[in-house]
């Protein structure tokens, strides 16, 4: 039995793992084809934007300094400014403009007050209002400038692009930026006793790990490629892995652990392949391989569809991120409490599937009644894992824990 003590903990294997994973080169792509990946160059603003002083409300374009006396401040209306128009008219002390919202702020106006803090008065056919409201400098007004400035640095070299920073991108004028290409991964299952989907099984089980792997490669921004199913004979292992040339990352499942037709790591070593580490001190997932030939990365997963899963959550999807360009890669972790009770031995770092649910103010997750790594039911049922440290023993009602939510979640 392996001492759990010479086993590697679950952040130094995950250190190891990012320091082989650099991002890839580059690639042009359009802008709308960048949501969700990252900047491979500085983005420098072509344009100061918005371009002048502009309304943030519709409303009265004044001199705050009118506003200072008594209320109301009855003042005469010089015109209309719309979005999309040029003011005609000076703000001079003792007038305003109307304005509506977006709208180029007039010459010596330096203020909005809002349509809802003012009145119209009738007066023979002119126009004045009645302004309720003292307002100071810069009130609703969005300052030219306030979204870029020509020249300066809009989005730094790997800055993660969401909806906003694509908005951000267009309103320069971009077509198409420069981001780390996709990963390319091959995906190989391994097992005399799988099948496809598509084939009768005739006492085999159907192949779930490869084409979830695909699914988990793709919603972490890589690009999969299945290799099938090699059977459990060195020979057909290495065929296999002979056709991974090419691949910025080679996933297998099974074929890992000790057993007497367990290849993966032989085949592996005897292709080239270094191996960096074998074997992370958790559940489920213990029998991890992680290996590099030139700038490829290999990873053997273990066989069984949740320690697949759950071992590409916590190594293959963040090494996916880094190569994409990304700087913070780990599994984000909340805090919440333990509904229920969590005993093992010590040694292993365990994570725990739960259902964490929002009530009584806080986070509390749940442990779902079947753990073992087999079983895909709790894994579809589970929101977050449940990270039960290496040392504890025992997790009581309440406790405070620590909370992975999952990518893997509709």
């Amino acid at each position: 039995m392996t001492d759990a003590a010479t086993l590697l903990p679950e952040d130094e294997a995950r250190a190891q793992v990012l320091a082989l994973a650099t991002p890839l080169s580059s690639e042009w792509v359009a802008v709308d084809e960048g949501l969700g990946r990252t900047l491979a160059e500085d983005i420098v603003a072509q344009r100061t934007l918005p371009p002048w002083d502009n309304s943030a409300m519709d409303g009265y374009a004044v001199r705050a300094a009118d506003l200072a006396g008594p209320l109301p401040v009855r003042l005469p209306v010089l015109e209309t400014i719309y979005a999309g128009a040029a003011p005609h008219h000076e703000v001079r002390p003792g007038t305003c403009s109307r304005i509506m919202t977006g709208a180029p702020l007039p010459v010596g106006a330096d203020a909005v007050v809002m349509r809802e803090r003012a009145r119209a008065v009738p007066d023979g056919g002119a126009d004045r209002v009645d302004l309720t409201e003292a307002v100071e400098a810069g009130h609703f007004v969005r300052p030219r400038g306030e979204d870029a400035r020509e020249g300066e640095v809009l989005l730094a070299r790997g800055t993660p692009l969401g909806i906003p920073e694509l908005g951000l991108l267009w309103a320069q004028g971009l077509g198409a930026i420069a981001v780390p290409r996709r990963p390319r991964v091959a995906i190989l299952s391994t097992g005399d006793e799988l099948c496809r989907a598509d084939e009768p099984p005739r006492g085999r089980i159907v192949d779930t790990n490869a084409p979830s792997l695909a699914l988990a490669v793709r919603r972490a921004g890589g690009t999969p490629s299945l290799l099938g199913i090699a059977r459990d004979t060195r020979d057909a292992v290495a065929e296999a892995l002979g056709r991974a040339e090419g691949f910025d990352v080679v996933l297998t499942s099974a074929g890992v652990s000790v057993g007497e037709r367990d290849y993966v790591k032989e085949v592996l070593a005897a292709l080239g392949v270094q191996q960096h580490l074998w074997r992370v001190a958790i559940k489920p997932g213990k029998p991890l391989v992680v290996g590099q030939r030139g700038g490829t990365l290999f990873f053997g997963l273990p066989g069984n569809p949740t320690s697949s899963l759950v071992t590409f959550e916590l190594f293959v999807r963040p090494a996916l991120r880094r190569m994409l360009g990304h700087v913070d890669v780990a599994p984000p972790r909340v805090t919440g409490r333990l509904d229920g009770r969590l005993t093992k031995p010590p040694g292993l770092a365990h994570f725990v599937r739960v259902t964490a649910a929002w009530r009584e103010g806080g986070l509390w997750a749940k442990p779902l009644a079947t753990q073992t790594s087999g079983a895909l039911r709790s894994a579809a049922a589970a929101t977050h894992l449940l990270r039960f440290p290496r040392d504890a023993s025992s997790l009581a009602h309440g406790d405070l824990v620590e909370l992975l939510p999952l990518s893997w979640v509709a």
